[in-house]
């Protein structure tokens, strides 16, 4: 006969089977609340962290305009790397005008001197022949003017023909002409007219001479000392006035064809904060350099405060070709690291800088010189406070 269960034990079966089935239920739901949120389709994957990446508060949505860039014709800037010179025009490199030794050296790199100014005296055997030669051509000249006098009273004695009175005539002319090319040798070896006069009622003969200046202005170089030995090739000083200089760049030969003389370009100083400033094209030179292929351009430039240094690196910014090019206004553009960048829409509230090729500003916008995707959404103002708050993010480590 075969045993029946008891109820007590069919009871203990089914609580068993009921506490597993509920066991099985709960483990199956465990995953279901993670708390995230799966991207939408096409929608660019995030990175955690990125320094490059800033999502918008509400108080900082407030203060940034998105937009798309706009398109319209922009005149292309060519930007010639140069530098500053001393105006040609205004210079003046000066020599000793007679070989000699140096005795006294008056003028400093720097100092402003005025036309006719002593720069150095220079002590020459050359000089004190020549103020010989003066004075035997001035003594030759009283001893013919005096012969012509007697000349005449022993005409009008009849003692002598007019043949020997115009003979004598003849004599002191050509002394006459010999002292006047004496005394122009003397001022052209750097004596003065006064110096000259002095030296034919005296006689005394001095062996020195000044330098002096040509024009006013600047001394900015001067390559002797003293008791340095010199001649008349050698360059002493060179003088120029710093009020007005060149700005020269080594214009491309392609880009040549955009200068003409008389043109009003942009010069851009970098040791002035990159300012900018107007001038007028001077010269174009007529030949093209063989090695580099650029044309030498000059540009006046005003230096009436002194701000400018020859010598000092410039850029040239010239007019080129005009073309269709996207713009955004110059808020739109930060600069970092010497660099320029946008900040693009990745998705709505989440910006990203990037960096940009722009133009010059010219009338509040600025060119892209290497074009955004279309549709490309990016702050068109705010862009100034996205940066800084970035930075700040960055600074505190979030």
């Amino acid at each position: 006969m075969t045993p029946t269960p008891s109820l007590k034990t069919v009871g203990i079966a089914a609580l068993l089977a009921i506490l597993a089935s509920g066991c099985g239920q709960r483990e199956a739901a465990a995953p279901a609340p993670s708390g995230k949120t799966a991207p939408a389709a096409g929608a660019p994957a995030a990175t955690a962290n990125d320094p490059m990446e800033l999502t918008l508060d509400e108080a900082l949505a407030r203060r940034v305009v998105v937009g798309s860039v706009s398109t319209r014709r922009v005149v292309d800037t060519i930007r010639i790397a140069g530098r500053l010179e001393a105006n040609q025009n205004r210079s003046s490199r000066i020599g000793a005008p007679i070989t000699g030794r140096l005795t006294q050296v008056d003028a400093q790199i720097g100092q402003l001197v005025r036309q006719g100014q002593v720069l150095a005296e220079i002590n020459s055997p050359e000089l004190a022949q020549a103020q010989l030669n003066f004075l035997r051509a001035h003594s030759q000249q009283q001893l013919l003017t005096q012969a012509v006098e007697r000349a005449r009273l022993l005409l009008e004695a009849d003692v002598i023909g007019s043949a020997e009175l115009q003979r004598r005539q003849g004599e002191l002319t050509v002394a006459a002409a010999e002292k006047r090319a004496s005394s122009d040798q003397l001022r052209a070896l750097g004596l003065t007219v006064e110096r000259i006069a002095r030296l034919e009622s005296t006689g005394q003969i001095q062996p020195t001479a000044a330098i002096t200046a040509t024009l006013g202005g600047t001394v900015i170089e001067r390559k002797v000392a003293q008791g340095q030995v010199v001649n008349p090739a050698d360059v002493l000083f060179v003088v120029s006035d710093l009020t007005a200089l060149w700005a020269v760049a080594e214009v491309p030969e392609q880009d040549a064809q955009f200068v003409k003389t008389g043109q009003r370009v942009q010069i851009e100083v970098p040791a002035l904060d990159n300012e900018r400033f107007d001038g007028r094209v001077a010269f174009v030179a007529d030949v093209v350099n063989p090695e580099t292929r650029t044309v030498r351009v000059g540009v006046d430039l005003e230096n009436r405060g002194g701000r400018f240094k020859p010598s000092m690196l410039i850029s040239m910014l010239v007019e080129g070709r005009s073309a269709e090019r996207q713009v955004v206004p110059a808020s739109a553009v930060v600069r970092e690291g010497n660099a320029d960048h946008l900040y693009l829409q990745v998705r709505p509230g989440v910006f990203r800088m990037v960096p940009a090729e722009v133009g010059p500003e010219r009338d509040g916008m600025r060119a892209l010189l290497r074009p955004l995707p279309p549709g490309a959404q990016l702050a068109l103002d705010g862009a100034f406070h996205l940066n800084n708050a970035r930075m700040q993010r960055a600074l505190d480590g979030r």
